[in-house]
């Protein structure tokens, strides 16, 4: 594997651990237990992106070229299934910030796996970054569609709705 190579995958850590500590910032600022445990879940998930990144990497690293499809190998942890009605919608401000900042994360994290599939030739790699691709395009379907809830209690509680 080529410096270039193990560069995307460092930048895919990074990636996650921004997003584990935004939920974590997140959980700290909600008002409710219930908005604090739903944020604490997510940040979890993301950690166990990183820790599921991090045994790759290590794994990669120390491997030669013919050994990436063991390491490749490493069971990628299966996004729990969120109990999106935890998020307090008495607070829907915050949620819908949250929420909002969220998808722009997980659409540049589809582009940034995207790209480095095609900029790769190896095809082990770029099922890798594919199944990343994947992963990321998932959760920011289940972010814009509970966004999409959120807008229509933030605007209610506002006392009016868009034109």
């Amino acid at each position: 594997m080529n410096l270039k190579e193990l560069t995307v995958l460092k930048q895919a850590l990074i990636n996650e651990i921004e997003g584990f500590e935004f939920y974590r910032l997140a959980a700290r600022q909600a008002e409710n237990e219930e908005s604090k445990n739903a944020f604490e879940t997510l940040a979890q998930e993301e950690l166990m992106h990183v820790e599921w990144l991090k045994k790759l990497y290590s794994n990669i690293n120390h491997s030669q070229e013919d050994d990436l499809l063991l390491a490749y190998e490493v069971e990628a942890p299966s996004p729990k299934i969120f109990s999106w009605g935890n998020i307090d919608r008495k607070n829907a401000s915050l949620a819908i910030s949250v929420f909002g900042i969220a998808i722009q994360m997980e659409r540049e994290s589809v582009k940034f796996y995207d790209l480095a599939s095609q900029d790769t030739d190896n095809e082990k790699l770029k099922k890798f970054y594919n199944t990343l691709s994947v992963w990321e395009q998932k959760h920011l379907n289940q972010f814009a569609d509970e966004y999409e809830k959120l807008k229509e209690v933030w605007w209610d509680t506002q006392g009016f709705e868009p034109m």
